[in-house]
């Protein structure tokens, strides 16, 4: 390396290390502080690994006030949102739930049907009627006739990766994703599915659309039936703000 380059290639380092960094002011606003969220919840196409990652923008504020809750005192379990989220206090979490709800994002659009025919049938069957038998609802029943979710507490089951229905009920099925003193609702009913039925519901549901009229807050107003909110009474409570 001859010597005019050593001189500039010096000069370089000195200003990387050697000078003061010229200070930015940053905005103290909700935007700015849930960047570290849009790492992963981003707004852009969910390829691969990604897949995995839920879209939360415009769910419940509710359902997201327990998440968030879930993951900081280790009632759901994913160490980096453990990390994330560690002694933030219950008004910071409600903060941020209320800003991604607020936010309206495009759906992605549907997968292709995977599913035969026989499957369908079985989605189908278990979505609009569930099975009085093995007394399993059916997802209608708390997801909302249009599966878009009931505000403030139950998401919406459309607009969702095949993959991450999937990966949400192999949780449930096996206790990775819930624990604690009180049982979560679809824990019960994800453990009575067969893997061809969670298989079957998981492929119907990635192949629809999501409604143009149900982009944002659905379900504002509707009532879980009081059969079914007695058996989720370990979420709803938690939907109420702590502020």
């Amino acid at each position: 390396m001859s010597p005019p380059i050593l001189v500039k290639s010096a000069l370089i380092v000195l200003l990387f290390i050697g000078l003061p960094a010229i200070a930015r002011e940053i905005p103290d606003t909700t935007e700015e502080r849930v960047k570290a969220c849009i790492i992963c919840h981003g707004p852009e196409d969910k390829k691969g690994r990604d897949e995995y990652y839920p879209r939360i923008a415009g769910k419940p504020e509710g359902y997201l006030f327990n998440q968030l809750r879930n993951f900081r005192d280790g009632r759901r379990h994913y160490r980096p949102m453990a990390l994330l989220l560690e002694g933030l206090p219950d008004g910071y979490l409600w903060e941020m739930a209320e800003y991604f709800s607020s936010l309206k994002q495009a759906f992605p659009p549907p997968e292709p049907m995977r599913a035969s025919s026989p499957k369908v049938k079985i989605a189908r069957k278990l979505i609009d009627h569930g099975d009085a038998g093995r007394n399993i609802p059916a997802c209608v029943g708390c997801h909302g006739k249009d599966l878009m979710g009931i505000a403030p507490f139950i998401p919406g089951l459309l607009g969702l990766p095949r993959v991450y229905i999937m990966a949400q009920f192999g949780n449930w099925q096996h206790g990775a994703l819930m624990r604690g003193r009180t049982p979560d609702c679809m824990s019960e009913i994800a453990k009575k599915l067969t893997t061809e039925e969670v298989s079957a519901v998981a492929m119907w549901l990635a192949a629809q659309p999501v409604p143009d009229s149900e982009e944002r807050h659905a379900g504002a107003g509707v009532e879980l039936p009081k059969r079914l909110a007695r058996r989720c009474a370990s979420i709803i409570p938690q939907a109420n703000s702590p502020k």
